[in-house]
Parts: structure tokens; sequence; C-alpha cells
């Protein structure tokens, strides 16, 4: 295979953006660490090409030690012996790989052991981690437990817990899930009690479908308030496997990504240590770690898709039939190309969020050793705003979109892309989980929705529109589909109906994330002409989607509802 990195030119490309030098900049506080660390970068141009150098290391992993070894981790899968998770044997060696190279945490700061990276290449390389094998994304990204450990630990837990991760290759979990409480985490109800005497608190109870559940560090959600029922008796806890106090009962047999662990986890009387404040683990601290996560699937999904488009050319190019490559065939490459412009608007998504939510969170970073300026405050607040709209719109869409790509690709490969010769039946069971785990489609719709109904997303389409240079055709199209989307969106807002509103909720957010995408690739193409065909393409595409949205929403009689909510009392009777 070649190096994951320098086959996908949409890297480098990203890592160009204007935006990116305030990041850096602020990441590395003028560039302050160089007198203390000697791998710290003295300068922009210093740091763009250590990010490139370390995204070109993980390429040469994807090519050479993951991708080649996720056949056979798919096959063995991890298991249980002595009442601890074995990874299968190509899931070790990965993770070595990574750990040898020093990138684990690389996120982190350098006191940590970390490098100190942006969020933006350490997106790039779990997209480049999932293309190689989507499985072994899931163990990867979860060290984003680390970078909540040093949001809200205290300075003991992060000077015992963070150096770890680097120095001895810690994995790590997040222990949310319960057989009671799926999405509804307000449900959890494992329990934490402090015990006075022996000044430490106590977890009891059971947690499930829990990715890499028997990792060296956990971050719990339990319930400490006693008589509380909803999110402000949850507390957030870590947990440390160094203390044995966990049972894993059970490991799940999966449709696709079975080479990550997903276990049924029973907490004993288990000593853990509270993270930040008491009743604030749902409410703040998990809300956090879920922005990262849903971060983590849309750059898994991408990874996704760009595997699975990759394999269907490469079958298309070779498949002859009726006297030619099938790639030949309108019907065939139609649907690549559609696959390719969709990954290149996807990946302009995901990584344009990604820098919002790099500098809402260098902000946070930089306010806990200086007050900011009120210009600053300002910044924060509203790259936050657009972090907490962006980050459920961008796991949505790419979900969606790796799932049809993944499908289209099996369908590319007729019949032999069912069987278990090819990469994609693999690739097509790994995307299907994508849209369901770290929160369903239909509640990222939920979340996005407030884009929609605080103006947040029309605001920024706005903004992007005025960044367009002038005479640009496909202009005049985004604007039609942003008026149209505005016109229905305040009709859909301005009906008093009951659950109207979240009916339509995910046709509205993907209307606006279409018109976000087509602009973000007439901006690249304003860089690089290479995106003039994506942007043509996808415009057009997205204008034909949006505009069936708006004959659905615009010819919906309110009422109709209740003939579904009917449906209901029909399958009752069924079912009788």
């Amino acid at each position: 295979m070649d190096n994951f990195f320098k086959d996908t030119p949409d890297f480098k490309f990203h890592l160009e953006h204007p935006i990116v030098k305030k990041i850096v900049q602020l990441k590395e506080s003028n560039f302050a660490d160089s007198k203390e660390y000697d791998y710290a970068p003295l300068n922009h141009e210093d740091a763009i090409d250590s990010y490139e150098r370390v995204l070109g290391i993980v390429g040469d992993i994807c090519a050479e030690t993951i991708g080649p070894n996720a056949e056979a981790v798919d096959a063995e899968g991890p298991r249980i012996e002595n009442n601890e998770v074995v990874y299968a044997k190509g899931t070790t060696e990965n993770y070595a790989a990574l750990h040898e190279a020093g990138l684990i945490g690389m996120s982190l700061p350098r006191k940590y052991g970390g490098l100190n990276f942006p969020l933006l290449p350490y997106v790039m390389a779990g997209e480049m981690i999932a293309r190689a094998d989507a499985g072994f994304a899931n163990i990867w990204g979860l060290q984003d437990c680390a970078e909540t450990i040093y949001e809200f630990g205290s300075e003991e837990q992060k000077d015992s817990y963070l150096p770890r991760f680097n120095k001895d290759g810690a994995t790590a979990a997040m222990v949310l899930t319960e057989p009671d409480a799926g999405s509804d985490l307000q449900a959890v109800n494992l329990k934490a009690t402090y015990d006075e005497e022996r000044k430490v608190w106590l977890l009891n109870g059971v947690k499930r479908f829990i990715t890499n559940g028997d990792a060296d560090i956990s971050l719990v959600l339990a319930r400490s308030e006693e008589s509380t029922s909803d999110a402000r008796g949850l507390s957030m806890f870590i947990y440390d496997r160094k203390n044995h106090a966990v049972e894993v009962r059970h490991l799940e047999k999966k449709l696709g990504i079975k080479g990550s662990p997903t276990c049924e986890l029973v907490f004993k009387d288990a000593p853990a240590e509270l993270v930040g404040k008491e009743r604030f683990g749902l409410i703040k601290y998990v809300m956090s770690l879920m922005n990262s996560a849903r971060l983590g699937v849309g750059a898994q999904s991408v990874g996704i898709a760009d595997a699975a488009y990759r394999e269907a050319i490469k079958y298309a190019e070779e498949r002859a039939q009726f006297g030619k490559e099938i790639i030949h065939f309108p019907a065939v490459y139609e649907m690549l190309t559609n696959m390719k412009i969709r990954i290149d608007a996807l990946r302009s998504l995901l990584y344009e969020t990604t820098q919002f939510v790099d500098i809402s969170k260098v902000y946070e970073e930089i306010k806990q050793e200086r007050s900011l300026t009120k210009e600053e405050r300002m910044e924060m607040k509203g790259y936050a705003k657009l972090a907490n709209v962006f980050t459920p719109l961008i796991k949505l869409v790419a979900s969606e979109a790796s799932n049809i790509i993944a499908y289209d690709s099996l369908q590319i490969h007729g019949g032999t892309g069912f069987m278990k010769d090819f990469p994609i039946e693999r690739i097509y069971r790994d995307a299907r989980i994508t849209s369901i785990y770290e929160g369903t489609t239909q509640l990222q719709a939920v979340a996005a929705i407030k884009g929609v109904t605080t103006g947040v997303f029309l605001d920024q389409i706005k903004r992007y529109d005025s960044e367009v240079i002038e005479n640009n055709p496909l202009q005049a199209k985004l604007q039609k589909m942003t008026a149209e989307y505005e016109e229905i969106s305040k009709r859909v807002m301005d009906t008093d109906y009951p659950d109207y509103l979240d009916f339509h909720a995910r046709r509205l957010v993907e209307m606006a994330g279409n018109i976000i995408m087509g602009y973000l690739l007439i901006l690249n193409s304003q860089r690089n002409e290479k995106f003039n065909r994506s942007a043509t393409l996808f415009v057009s595409l997205g204008q034909a989607e949006n505009r069936e949205k708006y004959e659905y929403i615009n010819n919906f009689e309110p009422q109709n509802i209740e003939l579904y909510k009917g449906c209901l009392d029909l399958v009752e009777t069924d079912l009788e």
C-alpha cells in the first residue's frame, strides 16, 4: 500500500487553510515551548513541517501495519482471558507501532509527554487510521479521554494519568452506557458512594456496550447523588484498571468493527477518583467528551468512505464486462464520481468543524493561564457556538454518507462484494455502526437543529457567501438554495403544532449541511482549482436533494403527524 498521508493531498491542502496559522499561534503560545523542548516548533512553518512529518509516519504505519492486519483482526477479534480483554494479534501490533512512534497522546501538552498538536492533525491521523481499519480507529481515538482529564482533572490527576499515555501506551475508555440507559444518559444508575473511612469513591453497578471497556484508564459516569434520577445527580470518575475491581462479564459479538472490544462490565466496590465537581458529570464533562467523540466518528466515517471509494475504483478498473472495464459504463462512473465529490465535501466540513473546535478549546486552555481579553472572550464564544452545532452536523452527514458510499461500493463489486474475498465486505459492515454509536443520527438531528433555530447555520452560510469571489456561477445556485432553506425553516419554526419541528429536524439540518458543504467546496476551489469539478457537481447534487426536502416539507400538512402516530396503534394491534 502507498503511504496514506502522501496519497491524499487534501490533508496538506487543509493544513494550509488561512485560519490554521491562528490555531498554531494560539496552541503554541507564540512558540514559547521551543526554549524548553528541543522538538517544539520555532515558528509556524516549523510547526506545519512537524505535523506533516508525524502524519507521514502515521501514513506509513497505516499502509505497512494497520491496513495489512485488518482482515486478520476482523477474523480473530478480541477475547477474555483471566478476566482481561486480550486484543487480536494484529491489534496489539498496531498499537505497539503507534506507541513506539510516540503517537499516543499526541494532542497532550509536552509536559505530559505529548506533542501538543492541535486537533486538526490529530483528526487527520484518525481519518487515516479509520481508512486502514475502522475498528482499530476506536481504540486509537479513545485517547480523547486524556484530553478530558487534562481539561477537567486536578493537577494531581494530570500528573498521575496523562504521562502514562505516551510513556506506557495506556489505553482508555468512555464508560457511559448501561443496559437500561442507552442514548438517555440521564437514566444512568451505576452507583458512586464516598467511603469516609477509606477516603475514596466506590463504584457499583453494570455498564454495557463499552468500547475498549477493559482499558487501562476509564472515565466512568455514575450517580453520586442519592434520591436523584436526572443529569444533576451524575458525576464523572476515573477508574484505573490496576485496581482489579471490575469484572469483564461479556464481549459482544458484533456485525462490524470486530477488532474493537465491546464489553459488559460489572463494578464491585471499584475505587475511583472524582473528576472536577460533583453533579457536573453529564451536563459538562460528558458533553465535552461527546463533542470530541462526534468529531472522531466524523473522521472515522470519512476514512471508511474513502476506503470504500478506493476499493470501488480499483475493482471497476479491473473488472471487464461486455468487452470493456465497468468503470466506463455511465451507471458505474456516476456512482464513483458521486462518491468522490461527497468525500471532498465531507472532508471539507470535517476540517472546518475541527478548526472551530480547535480555537474554542485552545482559548479554554489559555483561560487557565491568564484572563482573556474582551475580544478573545467574544471570539471563543463565537467559535464554541459554531462547534456545538457543527459537531453533530458532521457526525450526522458523514456517518450517513459513509453507509451510502460503502453500499454503492459493494454494489459496484457485484456478487463478489458479498463474499469475503474482497475488503469491501468488511468495510460495509464496519460502516453501519457510525450512524448509531456516540449518538444516533436521530439524536444528532436534535442537537444540530439548534443551528437552524438559533440562526447559527444561516449566519455562517452568509459569511461564506461574502467570501466567494464575484461572478462565480455556482454562487447564484447556493443563494437560491439558501433562500429556500431560510423560508422553509421559518415556516416550520412558526408552525405551532406538537412535534412539528422535531419531525422535520433532520431534513432541515441536512439542507443546511448541503449548502454549507457547497460553499466550502467553492471556497476550496478559490485556493486550488482542482476542487472546481467537485464544487460544480456537488452543488447540483445538493440542489436536487434540498429541493426534494423543501417540497416534502412545503406540501406536508401538520395534522398528518397524527397519521404517523396512528400507525403505532396499527402496530400494537398487529402485535396483539
